[in-house]
């Protein structure tokens, strides 16, 4: 295994991510584009399923083009999906924690949605995210999502 392989499967990998998300909040929005993108390349599709799972969510939020979003968001979910076969293990952290990403990705998804312009898709990852934020504990994480569940709702509704 090459040095950036074995880099890339440890905690060293969610300290990049977080670089490239300060970049991205900053304002650079390509340098982190890229820096995600040279991540997702490293780690690979066999890599850890959290670390895959964040990086798509963290590009999807890189991209200009709604599309190019909706992509990415697609395949974070997936990724997530996929890591659901791992929950049957016991004290998975990746499977834990790729669960707790659920509420954010469908989120996501419907905001995806209604930047296009697809109103009943969007509606659909509402009730989704809705669905995954009830099984979160009440912190404030689940808080801001379910604040921004229906900051979205109250946009998608108010434009049938």
């Amino acid at each position: 295994m090459d040095r950036q392989r074995a880099e890339a499967t440890g905690d060293v990998v969610l300290t990049r991510i977080g670089q490239a998300v300060m970049l991205h909040r900053g304002g650079d929005r390509e340098e982190a584009r890229n820096r995600l993108s040279e991540l997702w390349a490293e780690v690979g599709p066999g890599g850890d399923a959290f670390h895959r799972c964040t990086l798509a969510h963290y590009i999807a939020g890189t991209q200009d083009d709604p599309a190019d979003e909706l992509v990415w968001d697609l395949k974070a979910l997936a990724t997530a999906q996929e890591g659901e076969a791992e929950r049957q293990r016991p004290a998975r952290r990746t499977a834990r924690a790729v669960a707790a990403l659920l509420p954010s990705l469908h989120l996501s998804l419907a905001a995806d949605y209604a930047a296009l312009g697809r109103r009943p898709e969007a509606r659909t990852q509402l009730d989704r995210a809705r669905e995954a934020v009830a099984a979160l504990a009440d912190d404030a994480y689940a808080r801001g999502v379910r604040q921004a569940i229906e900051r979205l709702a109250a946009r998608v509704t108010g434009d049938r």
